[in-house]
């Protein structure tokens, strides 16, 4: 009897040998990392992919050391949780155990894709794809699914204007419906109640309000230049003074086909509801996607009696009361 007692306690005290030793192990060997420059490497988890696949993946791509390390760490400290897929930064110089937090805590990599003022919503679409996002086909039907502006802009057969420019942290894989349902989202976030009353106060919808703060963006760049140019479209639509803006015709030309980069004579003779030389009031759509300055100088235009402006070929313009001054500026800055 004292004998097997004698075994079992051998036999208990060497299993305890054997589970600290095995934590030992692990606690090292999980903090052990590769022996590599600093930096970082992209890592992507595919949707299902199980989590002794991950762990080959990480050692082939010399991201870890070893897999057993990780297999252990993940069976001890995480199972059931699951490991988010996507595309993840993570460390060169990491250990199993670092990267498995990274991993476990589900911090995909966001990428910045910037989207700057007044583009089209094909050129905006164009900026994705160049950056890895979306697909070209997809992007036309996505760009006419209004559901997501509809009660904003009931009238709306797309979503050119609605698209707001800005700097997205996005995931890879996503949808060009989801970009573009992010994009309206911050839009709306934007266009808040503050404005949508300023709107009704002016009698104005809020598409109405997006198409003219999209000829503003084409049409002066300098912040302090663009409450002054919603003067001047505000008091002509007031007057029922034809708009004359050059970019109503650009765009209408864009839809017909490539763009030569220069307005001619010809071109403002040419027939379309977007040629505001020929047809009073705002055109039936937006022209850009405006910014935020644009869309407040649209809501509060300048306190000011202009009805003309002339570039001045140095990015800002030479406003006028009169035809009469406007013409003699015309002669001065666009000889």
């Amino acid at each position: 009897m004292r004998t097997l007692l004698k075994i079992v306690k051998s036999a208990f005290i060497a299993v305890q040998c054997l589970v600290l030793g095995g934590w030992v192990w692990l606690y090292f060997e999980s903090r052990r990392g590769v022996a590599a420059g600093p930096g970082a490497v992209m890592f992507e988890v595919e949707k299902g992919k199980r989590v002794r696949a991950m762990a080959e993946a990480l050692r082939a791509q010399k991201i870890i050391p070893k897999k057993t390390p990780f297999l252990f760490r993940y069976r001890f400290f995480y199972v059931p949780q699951s490991i988010k897929a996507g595309e993840y930064e993570l460390p060169k110089t990491g250990s199993a155990k670092d990267i498995l937090g990274i991993l476990i805590a589900g911090k995909i990599y966001l990428h910045p894709v910037t989207i700057a003022e007044g583009l089209t919503a094909m050129e905006t679409a164009k900026n994705f794809i160049a950056a890895g996002f979306g697909q070209n086909g997809e992007f036309p039907a996505a760009l006419r699914e209004t559901d997501s502006i509809a009660l904003l802009d009931p009238k709306a057969e797309n979503l050119e204007g609605y698209l707001f420019p800005e700097t997205y942290l996005l995931p890879k894989g996503l949808s060009s419906r989801e970009i573009l349902q992010k994009m309206t989202e911050q839009f709306k976030e934007v266009f808040g109640e503050k404005w949508r009353r300023r709107a009704a106060e002016l009698h104005w919808t809020v598409r109405e309000v997006v198409i003219l703060a999209s000829l503003i963006e084409k049409e002066t760049s300098p912040p302090d230049e663009k409450k002054i140019v919603s003067a001047v479209f505000h008091n002509r639509i007031r007057i029922g003074m034809k708009l004359d803006c050059d970019p109503t015709i650009i765009y209408a030309l864009k839809q017909k086909g490539p763009f030569e980069g220069r307005l001619r004579t010809k071109d403002l003779k040419y027939d379309s509801p977007y040629n505001t030389y020929l047809y009073p009031g705002l055109p039936p759509g937006p022209i850009s996607n405006p910014g935020r300055e644009s869309l407040e100088a649209a809501l509060y235009p300048a306190e000011a009696d202009y009805l003309y402006f002339v570039a001045k070929n140095d990015g800002s313009h030479q406003f006028s009361r009169t035809l009469a001054e406007h013409r003699l500026a015309v002669k001065k800055f666009q000889k």
